[in-house]
């Protein structure tokens, strides 16, 4: 027998109805603010990645499904969404104009990290990139259409949203400088990967989850002491339109976000039901990116939601979602016609209809009714054609009850 591979997994049966209530959510909160979906290729070239995230993060230097193609191409299977949407930005000449371009993605990422509660190696995100704008107002209404997705998807009550600014290239390297020296007095207490990141990337070092790193950074230079009067103006009129939109926030001094590109505004969703994967979703402004990857100097800012993170607490909080209500059509040799024309009617009405295939007696096709989950049974007997009538059952229930076939579709959708 063939199992799946570690980290990879099925998704079915009660879990599928919170995964359409969630892209239903998204599509709706996406279409309110303007944005339009951008399907992205699953695979890359790894310099995509390299040069987008940077080569320091985790991400590149740890987690990316990398290989060599037969024509000689070192590909990725996408761990995130922003490098390959930026590609593709630029590649199509999508910057043309005047306009702020607005996009959303769906689909699967890959990472090959430890899987753990919320976490796989293959996981669903979805994002949004607003590419044209560096103003304030901006990175307020991109937060705003993350908190509406969680409040259509009813966790708005167990998520809390933290922000950060992490500067710019102005302002950042004297901090750096500072951070180095701080840390340089705790070298005995890193992690050996922090201790890689200290020279390198040090801003990595306060995004350590390991204890006695987190212990270390506790009292190191905050970054939001250390701006610029650009990024702490841009900051302050950040929370104020914040504050304008009825978002309640957190500053967190020491989130930094996981990936090379974020400039100023950070910012993360998180929650105390996930363990040690507390992010929900999270992302900030990359005014940089698009350049660095080839293409004009054009600001840029936008998110990632985890999907399958989303699902779990939507399931743990039993939150409401619309099922397909089914319908098991009964019929008999005499009554094919019939049968066959209200299988129909249901169907091209929406309607999930089953019915059996082997047309056996009347005991069995309820026991396969039963076994299809029906919610409803339609009876078409000699008696009901003469009458033009059905018999419509409540398998929950157990209530019988005639119906005019005309009327069904209307009894069925009430």
């Amino acid at each position: 027998m063939f199992t799946r591979v570690k980290g990879f997994r099925d998704i079915f049966g009660d879990e599928i109805p919170y995964w359409h209530k969630v892209e239903k959510s998204f599509h709706k909160v996406f279409k309110r603010y303007e944005y339009t979906e951008f399907k992205l290729p699953v695979l890359e070239k790894v310099e995509v990645f390299q040069r987008g995230i940077g080569d320091t993060t985790d991400i590149v230097e740890k987690e990316m499904f990398v290989f060599d193609d037969k024509g000689g191409d070192r590909l990725a299977l996408r761990p995130e969404g922003t490098a390959s949407i930026v590609r593709g930005y630029i590649e199509n000449r999508l910057y043309t104009g005047n306009a702020i371009a607005k996009y959303y993605y769906y689909g699967p990422m890959f990472r090959r990290e430890r899987p753990q509660k919320g976490r796989f190696r293959q996981f669903y995100q979805v994002g949004i990139e607003a590419f044209g704008s560096s103003a304030p107002s901006l990175d307020a209404e991109v937060i705003k259409t993350m908190q509406d997705i969680f409040d259509e998807c009813g966790i708005l009550d167990i998520v809390s949203l933290n922000i950060n600014s992490i500067g710019c290239p102005k302002c950042r390297p004297l901090y750096k400088e500072k951070l180095i020296s701080y840390l340089t007095d705790k070298k005995d207490q890193l992690c050996d990967d922090c201790l890689n990141r200290l020279n390198r990337n040090p801003l990595r070092v306060l995004d350590c989850k390991i204890d006695r790193c987190k212990s270390a950074t506790r009292n190191a230079p905050k970054m939001v002491d250390h701006l610029c009067d650009e990024c702490n103006s841009h900051f302050e009129k950040t929370k104020q339109f914040l504050t304008f939109f009825n978002i309640k926030f957190n500053i967190d001094p020491f989130m930094v976000r996981g990936l090379d590109y974020y400039v100023k505004t950070a910012f993360e969703f998180v929650t105390d039901r996930l363990g040690a994967s507390s992010a929900v979703g999270g992302g900030g402004r990359y005014d940089g990116l698009i350049k660095t990857l080839g293409g004009p100097d054009i600001p840029g800012i936008g998110y990632a939601i985890g999907v399958d993170r989303l699902v779990t607490l939507m399931m743990e909080k039993n939150i409401p979602v619309n099922r397909t209500k089914k319908v098991f059509v009964v019929f008999f040799e005499e009554t094919f016609k019939e049968g066959f024309e209200m299988i129909e009617l249901l169907r091209k009405n929406d309607i999930s209809t089953g019915f059996d295939y082997e047309f056996g007696n009347f005991k069995n096709q309820f026991k396969k009714a039963d076994r299809n989950s029906a919610d409803w049974v339609i009876i078409i007997g000699t008696s009901e054609k003469e009458r033009g009538i059905v018999q419509l059952k409540d398998m929950k229930t157990g209530v019988q009850f005639e119906v005019k076939k005309e009327e069904i579709i209307e009894k069925l959708t009430l």
